[in-house]
């Protein structure tokens, strides 16, 4: 018996520098992207431009060294930390001679690897099929190539090699079956709303801990692992806060720096639930020394959907990792470890103060004929004490401001 093993991609990584945006820690990152998508890096190629050049980005004598190099190391696959026009991708490839994919194909093929669920498979392939139709000349030789490596997986594959007006047609097909999509998760958060369900969405650049937090709070089981989006597609769970209230903790897709706009639009459904949510958990990894460039695209991405009005609770995981903290804590900013627990019982307070007043705390005494109040009570809040005396029932309780108006002549003032 013999075991097939599909042969690890080797891949050189390349990009201009213009001084448009840091370079070094973008091709950091992309190399992070890579291996998450399972290449393994053979090297890097910086060019310092003024402008990238029109057609092959470049410099002709950069790229003929990049030319050399492929071949003498035998690379597989050439990324560049850039998004490609059509032309350029056409033209470097007569060039290097190998298969060739932008920083935005690479992180579409990742998305195509770790969507689970039908709408995350979907919305994969509708960014995938968007982005590849003006590129299906150039990316011809790639894919016959590459045979099915990096940057040809998912849903939309075999897709480009069929004529572009199958693929438009197809386009269209996913566009009505996301709509309809979108309007079912719509018509569940517009049912939360009506059922004051309470929602806390965790957002977050990739890999900062956003799932280990998920799965420590609440059990949710959810692939946790040190790389680049491990996981996609959003996940919800009850959580029980320390004051009573249960809401529903929902999972978002991850950010990186430079999310492709066609990404952002296919999964806008999905981020949407930020935009709808009762509190922002904004997570990011403080023992990063991006952590700061981290909450900026974070802050930017929630600007653009429209969450500016939701309150943020800034989560500063992996504390356990640094000697002291860079920041002040205050009451919208809170250090934990997810990972070790460290902090967690903070978060939680936090939580609660950060969070609309739904309840309050109040000591009560129920005249017996009145004990109908005290299901009540308990059913949409939380009883802390009971007590039966001469005259009612004592409680010392959190109870929903629905009820507080029927409960206010039996309000006891400074009951220790």
């Amino acid at each position: 018996m013999y075991e097939n093993k599909e042969q690890q991609q080797t891949a050189l990584l390349a990009a201009v520098d213009t001084g448009e945006f840091d370079v070094q820690r973008s091709i950091d990152e992309l190399e992070e992207l890579a291996k998450s998508a399972g290449a393994q890096v053979m090297g890097r190629v910086i060019q310092k431009k003024e402008k990238p050049d029109p057609a092959t980005l470049m410099g002709a004598g950069r790229l003929q060294e990049v030319a050399d190099f492929v071949r003498a190391q035998n690379i597989d696959l050439v990324i560049f930390d850039h998004e490609l026009a059509p032309a350029q991708l056409k033209n470097i490839e007569k060039v290097v001679d190998t298969a060739i994919i932008d920083r935005t194909t690479l992180i579409l093929d990742i998305f195509a690897q770790r969507a689970k669920t039908s709408e995350g498979r979907l919305q994969v392939e509708l960014a995938q099929l968007k982005y590849r139709l003006p590129r299906l000349g150039g990316l011809g030789t790639s894919l016959s190539r590459l045979g099915g490596g990096i940057g040809t997986r998912g849903p939309g594959e075999s897709k480009l090699e069929s004529d572009r007006r199958h693929i438009r047609r197809r386009i269209h097909s996913l566009e009505e079956e996301l709509e309809a999509l979108e309007k079912r998760r719509g018509l569940l958060r517009q049912r939360r709303k009506k059922d004051d369900v309470i929602s806390v969405a965790i957002v977050g650049y990739t890999n900062v801990g956003k799932s280990t937090l998920l799965n420590t709070l609440t059990d949710a089981g959810v692939l946790a692992q040190d790389m680049l989006f491990a996981t996609l597609d959003p996940t919800s769970r009850a959580l029980n806060l320390p004051d009573g209230r249960k809401v529903m903790l929902i999972d978002t897709v991850g950010l990186v720096s430079r999310l492709p706009h066609q990404l952002v639009q296919a999964f806008h459904s999905t981020l949407e639930e930020a935009a709808d949510a009762d509190l922002i958990l904004n997570v990011c990894d403080v023992s990063s020394p991006e952590f700061d460039q981290q909450l900026e695209i974070t802050t930017g991405l929630l600007r653009e959907l429209g969450a500016e009005k939701v309150p943020v609770l800034t989560v500063l995981n992996k504390c356990d990792k640094l000697p002291e903290l860079p920041m002040t804590l205050n009451k919208s900013t809170v250090a934990i470890s997810a990972k070790t627990g460290m902090g967690l019982d903070q978060l939680l307070e936090k939580i609660v103060l950060n969070l609309p007043e739904t309840h309050r705390h109040l000591h009560l005494l129920i005249p017996y004929d009145k004990s109908a109040l005290i299901g009540e009570i308990r059913q949409n809040g939380r009883v802390y004490a009971e007590e039966y005396r001469e005259d009612g029932t004592y409680l010392d309780a959190n109870v929903d401001l629905k009820v507080c108006h029927r409960v206010q002549d039996y309000i006891i003032l400074n009951e220790n």
